[in-house]
């Protein structure tokens, strides 16, 4: 079975011709539950997100806040294995018909066999693989398995990162590129606003791709800011708060994830 990189660049494509931003959720899988993940990822989809992308919990996960830490260790204290991350893509797709990517450390795939695991992705129905840590020289292998299995790779650009870097970047990549950065706290948002808009002009400067922007959104408002320049806006941690939130009432959970995709699924169209 073919993946789906065609469904992912059409929903992105679909959101440009609406003249608005997409909206894409993140969350763990086995967060939660294994069970409770799923039915949280499918929510997103269901009430406003154009594209989910779950995470593969990881020990280590250097390049994530807090909250999105604690989430992971509640997963892997459950027992996730990459089975159930592949099975999150799978049901959260099939009951959507949406894009699902995966998103995870380099490690994790490598280990597991970067042909094996593009291929198991590829037949969930998943739309591609976001690789924040893979530096871009040491992709070709993982690259060729990715297209042969219908795969996007999805690489992650910076504030750091020069012209030439990201010329170089968003050549070898797929789908779209996501632009990270931080919201900031109160007071400093403006400036780094501005940063990430900067990025985001630089970005485009090298590529056709859309540009995803994760920016530590919270809220239809800064939806609304962000979608103004992005293509895409992604949001993580705010989804998982609303889980952690709940404890163990899952009802209570995807009644709040349900209720912030809403929102902010109305912010990026504000714009």
């Amino acid at each position: 079975m073919s993946g789906n990189i065609e469904l992912l660049e059409s929903t992105l494509a679909a959101a440009k011709a609406e003249n608005r931003a997409a909206l894409v959720g993140y969350l763990p899988a086995g967060f939660p539950t294994v069970d409770g993940g799923i039915a949280a990822c499918t929510a997103l989809l269901e009430s406003g997100c154009d594209v989910v992308e779950v995470g593969l919990p990881h020990s280590d996960p250097v390049l994530d806040g807090p909250v999105i830490q604690t989430a992971d260790d509640i997963a892997l204290r459950g027992g996730v294995r990459i089975a159930d991350v592949l099975r999150t893509v799978r049901e959260a797709h099939a009951a959507t018909g949406k894009p699902v990517l995966v998103m995870t450390y380099w490690n994790p795939v490598d280990r597991y066999g970067a042909e094996r695991f593009a291929a198991e992705l590829g037949e969930a129905g998943g739309a591609g693989c976001i690789l924040p840590d893979l530096p871009v020289e040491e992709s070709e292998g993982w690259r060729k398995a990715a297209e042969q299995h219908g795969l996007a790779t999805v690489f992650v650009v910076a504030p750091s990162s020069r012209e030439e870097r990201l010329a170089r970047i968003t050549a070898a990549g797929s789908g779209f590129v996501y632009a990270a950065s931080l919201m900031g706290v109160t007071g400093t948002r403006e400036s780094v606003g501005r940063e990430a808009r900067d990025l985001v002009e630089r970005t485009r400067g090298t590529t056709r791709l859309p540009v995803c922007v994760g920016l530590g959104v919270s809220n239809a408002e800064q939806a609304a800011e962000v979608a103004e320049f992005a293509d895409g806006v992604i949001v993580g941690s705010a989804f998982v708060k609303r889980l952690l939130a709940a404890g163990d009432d899952l009802a209570a959970g995807l009644d709040g994830v349900r209720e912030l995709a809403s929102g902010l699924a109305a912010g990026v169209r504000r714009s």
